[in-house]
């Protein structure tokens, strides 16, 4: 296949870029490439969001896949320090991010070059569809294993789309990496295949013209409601947080005196609690 002309290329800070090419009528491509690993920080969500405003603004509607130019990866993920740090980080630029793309007035789908881990992999949950490479790459999530607990629209996307709890519980307490025929048992991924295979897809479904009738947008924020209301409200869901830890610490306190108790009891010949 010759060069597709790009429709328009954004940057992303320091050294990245979002361009938007169309491989076929109405199917607009965005490929990001932020070297090394497409990590997503505040200047790649931003520019994500400027990317998909600008095709429901000012084109034709019609389908919009994300891909990535670095082979080795969709996306690594978030740099998990910074993101913890960076005031505003998740209100202001992820969970923006993952709203529009929840929510978005068009089909979407993830064609999965290589590996998305942790927040790499929810970002593609957040599209309608996914596409993985069958022969590269592994779907994982890896917060057990770096000690990072998970929010809550982290979770409950996983949740609210995967088709089995089996397979929830291996993503999120095993941290099992997924190949691509796994990925497709577990309904990670509607499909195997490169971008042959997805514009096949896109005919076979007819979606480019599912965004007409003007409701696809709105059928998604009625479909994923739960999700959606914990990306819109952030502050609720910290506050449950905050409640949640007090109260298991709390719950530790009183194990640990009736723990004591036992143990002095038992020392001086006592009877067990």
């Amino acid at each position: 296949m010759p060069p597709i002309p790009p429709l328009f290329t954004l940057p992303i800070e320091p050294k990245g870029t979002i361009i938007c090419t169309q491989p076929s009528p109405r199917v607009y491509l965005l490929t990001f490439d932020s070297p090394p690993d497409n990590r997503i920080t505040p200047s790649f969500c931003a520019t994500f969001i400027l990317a998909l405003d600008i095709l429901d603004r000012r084109f034709e509607k019609g389908v919009v896949i994300t891909t990535s130019g670095i082979q080795k990866f969709y996306s690594n993920g978030l740099d998990y320090e910074s993101a913890i740090k960076t005031k505003g980080f998740f209100e202001e630029s992820l969970y923006p991010l993952w709203r529009r793309l929840l929510t978005y007035p068009m089909p979407t789908l993830a064609l999965l070059p290589g590996h998305a881990f942790a927040a790499g992999l929810m970002t593609a949950m957040m599209h309608d569809y996914r596409f993985q490479n069958p022969h590269r790459g592994f779907l994982c999530l890896n917060e057990v294993e770096f000690g990072a607990p998970l929010k809550a629209p982290m979770s409950s996307i996983f949740r609210q789309k995967l088709p089995s709890p089996h397979t929830y519980r291996t993503l999120v307490l095993e941290a099992k990496r997924f190949n691509a025929l796994q990925a497709l048992e577990g309904g990670l991924v509607d499909g195997l295949g490169g971008m042959n295979e997805v514009l096949k897809f896109v005919d076979e479904l007819g979606l480019v013209d599912k965004a007409k009738s003007g409701v696809y947008g709105r059928l998604k924020r009625e479909m994923w409601r739960e999700t959606v209301g914990y990306l819109d409200d952030f502050g609720r869901s910290e506050r449950r947080v905050e409640r949640e830890m007090e109260e298991h610490k709390r719950r530790e306190e009183g194990e640990e005196k009736k723990i004591v108790e036992w143990e002095k009891s038992n020392n001086n010949g006592g009877a067990k609690l």
